[in-house]
């Protein structure tokens, strides 16, 4: 063999080597990437059920004649808000996702007045549409929850993936970034300020 076919197959071999490396980690990122868009979708699908049983919820309680006004208002214009913000999950920024959280944990405290005010409503509380919609309520919380914990657990192996060193200098190149995670409701580590006031 001539001595300068060596040097050719040593950059041969190494050329090669990082085509697959890179083809590799490409493949897997895209991959993992595509799985938090799945999980995405189904945080999506379960705040839009949430949305959708909150407007025949509405409707139910608009029944009520003396039905108070303002906490009615309070949940259509906090439903409004909360649909109105679409996030790419590819693109997603803790910023996004941030104000995503708080639009949709303003739904859920006018959710709760709403909530807690029916029950100075006899009829309304006995009434089976609103019962079985509060039922499903209670039911669609919890898919969000399950829901909002298994985007985390999409982003969790993707991040991994493009932050450890070396793949850290392909994901730059290859323009994937780390992607946020789900947090806690602003204000949900504060202890819960419980007022039971009997006179009323």
């Amino acid at each position: 063999m001539k001595k300068w076919l060596v040097p050719l197959i040593v950059i041969g071999v190494l050329v090669f080597g990082i085509y697959r490396w890179a083809v590799g980690f490409n493949n897997t990122a895209v991959s993992l990437n595509e799985n938090i868009s799945e999980a995405w979708g189904n945080v999506e699908t379960a705040y839009q059920r949430r949305s959708d049983l909150i407007g025949n919820l509405v409707k139910t309680v608009q029944g009520a004649a003396d039905f108070e006004k303002s906490t009615l208002t309070e949940v259509i214009n906090a439903r409004a808000k909360a649909t109105s913000i679409n996030i790419d999950p590819t693109k997603v920024t803790p910023e996004q996702l941030a104000e995503f959280n708080k639009v949709q944990g303003g739904l859920s405290g006018a959710l709760k007045s709403l909530l807690v005010t029916v029950e100075r409503y006899p009829d309304l509380k006995a009434n089976q549409n609103f019962l079985k919609l509060q039922d499903e309520l209670a039911s669609t919380e919890n898919q969000i929850l399950t829901a909002r914990t298994r985007f985390n657990e999409a982003t969790k192996p993707y991040n991994k993936h493009v932050k450890v060193f070396p793949n850290s200098i392909l994901a730059g190149w290859f323009g994937f970034e780390g992607k946020p995670y789900f947090q806690a409701e602003e204000g949900a580590d504060k202890k819960p300020d419980v007022n039971f006031d009997f006179k009323n």
